[in-house]
């Protein structure tokens, strides 16, 4: 198969969906596949080895909220001239703005079948975009719905995922396939226990204390605030380190929490971490911990276990599945309960027993997640030419590319009107701002 990935996020630029994105290109590969990756321009991607024809970058500029992201300009012509050329079987889009919009559009000019990745539980990310004063949390279904028109299939992350989709009122097929990990990266036999005792000494942890692990981009929605908040009820009871990797926009603001609960020598800011050296980390740590509600999979929980280090989390329908066994971990109900969880957990540890390990090790590997992916990318390929998609259903009678355009633009607006007033004010303007990323050019049509 020949497959086109479609997103605004990719290394250079450092994410769970770029390591995602990373991860299924390799899998495909390995399984004789090929992929192309249709993505932004970044300033730094001469950086990494992506000069070869399989990356495709468009001309972009960085979103106003958060500028480490990127938001593409047109593109559009350059996309489809090269999808053509590469005779694409199916394009898999991995956001629901700016290069999946174009995605979509080079699917339905190409004639193949779209599948969409849910990544991000946008609920929570809404206050980064102007304040949360353009789009509110309620609005979010119908920008989703509005996206996913005419899109094959979707795939979730993870149970919450689906459960979110299924509350939106989408009605196309769906599947649980979470992100799978590159083994090797994290099992690391080489890393010894006197390489993770050196690491321990050099971040001030002593022989007897429990190193709880934080790591994650510092920002609100992590809501690391609440772990340190717990650090003093947990150290009343057991020795305990809190080590904070990352680095955000949320920084100052946990420093000054520290500061205001005396936990200067109990709480350590470790800053940026190297891919390379996050394993280290895992490894030299006693628990993974995390308060994070945002999270729709979060691979950093799968890294950690992969490491053979237990994890401290906020319950979720993923997390469920995946710490289904004390000996990778506790769950807790709320932020209340991070203290006695976490105290518990300490006080009881044990080791993963080796068969145990093993089968968790395989359901999270990369190579079962390239898999599942493969087999439902088959499965939508037959399907879609057994039967007319409702997208290609609904626009093959409009000839021209124009008219294509303002049908869309006419299924959009009913979307709208459909909406309750309130929402459809807070998102009617974003909703114009996506259809212009629909409009074709006539005469670039005729072009290409």
């Amino acid at each position: 198969m020949k497959i086109g990935i479609f997103t605004d996020t990719y290394f250079p630029q450092i994410s769970g969906v770029a390591t995602s994105i990373k991860t299924l290109f390799d899998q495909l590969s390995a399984l004789g596949h090929t992929a192309y990756i249709f993505t932004t321009t970044d300033p730094n991607s001469d950086s990494i080895e992506d000069v070869h024809e399989n990356i495709i970058r468009l001309r972009s500029v960085p979103f106003v909220s958060m500028p480490e992201r990127r938001v593409v300009m047109a593109g559009l012509p350059t996309a489809l001239k090269i999808a053509r050329e590469y005779d694409l079987d199916i394009i898999h889009t991995q956001t629901e703005f700016g290069v999946g919009i174009l995605g979509k559009i080079v699917a339905n000019r190409l004639h193949i079948p779209v599948v969409h990745t849910m990544h991000t539980k946008y609920e929570d990310y809404v206050h980064y975009i102007a304040n949360g004063r353009l789009i509110r949390p309620g609005a979010i279904k119908y920008v989703v719905r509005t996206f996913l028109l005419g899109t094959e299939a979707v795939i979730c992350p993870s149970p919450m995922t689906l459960e979110a989709i299924e509350n939106y009122g989408i009605k196309v097929p769906k599947r649980v396939i979470p992100t799978g990990i590159e083994l090797a990266r994290f099992t690391r036999p080489d890393i010894t226990a006197a390489d993770s005792e050196k690491l321990r000494a050099q971040l001030s942890v002593s022989a007897d204390e429990t190193l709880l692990l934080s790591l994650s981009r510092l920002s609100q929605e992590k809501n690391i605030q609440a772990v340190i908040r717990a650090l003093p009820a947990i150290r009343a009871h057991v020795a305990a380190r809190l080590i904070i990797v990352g680095d955000g926009p949320y920084l100052p603001t946990l420093e000054k929490l520290v500061e205001s609960l005396e936990l200067t020598e109990a709480v350590t800011f470790a800053g940026s971490v190297e891919n390379d050296e996050v394993v280290r980390y895992y490894k030299a740590a006693d628990f993974f911990i995390s308060a994070s509600t945002s999270e729709t999979q979060g691979l950093t929980f799968t890294e950690s276990i992969a490491a053979g280090t237990p994890i401290l989390a906020a319950e979720n329908p993923y997390l469920h599945a995946l710490i289904d066994n004390p000996q990778f971990g506790r769950l807790f109900a709320s932020d209340a309960d991070i203290a006695d969880v976490a105290t518990s957990a300490i006080r009881n540890q044990c080791a993963i027993a080796p068969a145990l390990f093993d089968k968790k090790l395989y359901e999270i590997s990369a190579e079962n997640f390239g898999k599942k992916v493969a087999e439902f990318y088959h499965d939508l390929i037959i399907d879609y030419h057994n039967r007319p998609s409702t997208f290609e259903t609904l626009t093959e009678p409009l000839k021209s590319a124009t008219a294509r355009s303002n049908h869309l633009a006419r299924t959009v607006g009913e979307s709208v009107r459909t909406m309750p007033l309130k929402i459809r004010a807070q998102s009617g303007s974003l909703a114009q701002k996506m259809l212009k990323y629909v409009k074709i050019d006539k005469k670039k049509e005729d072009e290409h």
